[in-house]
C-alpha cells in the first residue's frame, strides 16, 4: 500500500521540512503542479526520482497566470486523487498553499519576462500568462530552493523562459524539461483534455499528426514557410481555430525560414470547440541529410 507524503501548507513548515529532506546531502528535486495530476504530471515525478534523492511536489492553482475570461474557477481541481497518486510515487512532500499563503494581504511584486516571454507565441495571445507564472514559479524556487525542478516540454515557451529566469537571477537550480507524454492516438496529455466532448475528442489528434507532417515536409527539404501554412489550413479543415503554427528556433525561440537557422521546434495553440490545445514537436534533421 502507497504511502501518503507529508504535506505542507505554509512556507515555514516548507522549508524546516526540506531542511530535514536534505540531510546528509541528499539531491532534492521540486516538480511544480497545479494539480488535476495525469499520466504527464507523473512522468515528471519518475523523472525526478532519477535525478534526485528526495521529490517534493507543489500544488497550487495559480490565479496570477489566468486572465478573466480565463478557466480559473472550473480548472479541475482533484486533490484526493492526486495525493494518492503522489504517494503511489513515493514522492516525500507536497506543498500545498491556499492563495492568501503564496499572495498575502498588501502582495505588490511582479516579475515581468522578457526573451522567450516575448517570442509572439503564447504571450501574443495571453499576454498575462508568463508574468504570473514567472512570479509564482520563482517564489516556489526561493520557498524550496531545491537542486533541480521539473518541468514538462509541452508548455515548450514556458520551459525556456523559466530556465532564463532561473540564469538571469542567480538561482543555483538545475531546469531539467520531461518528455510530453501522449495518449495512443499522439495527443499530448492535458488536465483541459476533460473539457473535450466525445467528438472533438476524435478530432484532438490531429493537432499532433499536423505537427509530426509537417517536420516530415521540413526534412524533405520543402520550404518552411509554404509548409506552416499548409497545416494551418489541414488544421482550420478540421475544425480547429488556430491561434498560431510556427516553426521556430528551438534555443530561442527567434521566428526562421531556413533550415540552417535551426534546431527547429514546431508549436501550436488552437482552440477545438471552447478548448485551448497546445503542442510542439523537434524537427530531427541527423538523418535527412539536409544541412
Amino acid at each position: 500500500m502507497a504511502s501518503r507524503p507529508r504535506i505542507v501548507r505554509t512556507v515555514k513548515a516548507l522549508r524546516a521540512a526540506v531542511a530535514a529532506l536534505r540531510s546528509g546531502k541528499r539531491i532534492i528535486a521540486l516538480v511544480p503542479t497545479m494539480g488535476a495530476l495525469h499520466d504527464g504530471h507523473i512522468s515528471l515525478i519518475r523523472l525526478a526520482h532519477k535525478h534526485a534523492n528526495r521529490v517534493i511536489a507543489s500544488i497550487f492553482v495559480n490565479p496570477a497566470q489566468f486572465a478573466p475570461n480565463e478557466d480559473f474557477g472550473r480548472y479541475p481541481r482533484t486533490w484526493s486523487a492526486d495525493i494518492a497518486a503522489l504517494g503511489s510515487e513515493k514522492t516525500h512532500l507536497v506543498f500545498a498553499p491556499d492563495i492568501k499563503e503564496v499572495y498575502p494581504e498588501g502582495f505588490a511584486t511582479q516579475i515581468t519576462p522578457k526573451g522567450p516571454a516575448l517570442a509572439g507565441l503564447e504571450d501574443r495571445f495571453r499576454p498575462h500568462f508568463f508574468g504570473g507564472v514567472a512570479t509564482v514559479v520563482a517564489k516556489l524556487l526561493i520557498q524550496a530552493m531545491p537542486d533541480i525542478a521539473i518541468f514538462g516540454e509541452k508548455d515548450y515557451q514556458q520551459l525556456l523562459v523559466l530556465r532564463r529566469l532561473a540564469r538571469d537571477l542567480d538561482l543555483p537550480i538545475k531546469i531539467i524539461g520531461g518528455p510530453i507524454v501522449r495518449e495512443s492516438d499522439g495527443l499530448a496529455l492535458s488536465s483541459r483534455n476533460t473539457y473535450l466532448s466525445p467528438a472533438e475528442r476524435e478530432v484532438a489528434p490531429t493537432l499532433n499528426r499536423t505537427l509530426k507532417d509537417a517536420a516530415a515536409a521540413i526534412v524533405k527539404g520543402e520550404r518552411i514557410t509554404t509548409v506552416v501554412a499548409q497545416g494551418k489550413t489541414t488544421l482550420e479543415n478540421a475544425g480547429f481555430s488556430v491561434d498560431y503554427l510556427e516553426a521556430r528556433n528551438a534555443d530561442t525561440l527567434a521566428p526562421l525560414t531556413s533550415l540552417r537557422e535551426g534546431p527547429i521546434r514546431l508549436l501550436v495553440a488552437a482552440k477545438l470547440g471552447s478548448t485551448r490545445l497546445i503542442d510542439n514537436l523537434g524537427v530531427s534533421l541527423k538523418s535527412s541529410g539536409n544541412k
